[in-house]
């Protein structure tokens, strides 16, 4: 799940990065889920989060998505 600020241009980014690699992911905006970003301590944006864990608090680049999900 990408969870990203409406005005934010990095998600977009990171949502066709991860089609790319074909990871299945929804994204979610900060505005609309207070809640979920207070129990996540989410701040900044973009962010992914995996099994309810950020993973990354940034716009991370290809290399890293596909090590972190092991594609290829």
């Amino acid at each position: 799940m990408i969870i990203a600020t409406k005005d934010c241009s990095h998600y977009r980014n990171l949502s066709k990065e991860l089609n790319y690699i074909g990871v299945d992911h929804q994204v979610m905006y900060a505005e609309d889920e207070p809640e979920l970003c207070q129990s996540l301590a989410i701040r900044h944006s973009p962010n992914l989060v995996v099994d309810g864990e950020v993973v990354f608090r940034r716009q991370p680049n290809e290399s890293e998505l596909r090590d972190f999900f092991k594609c290829k």
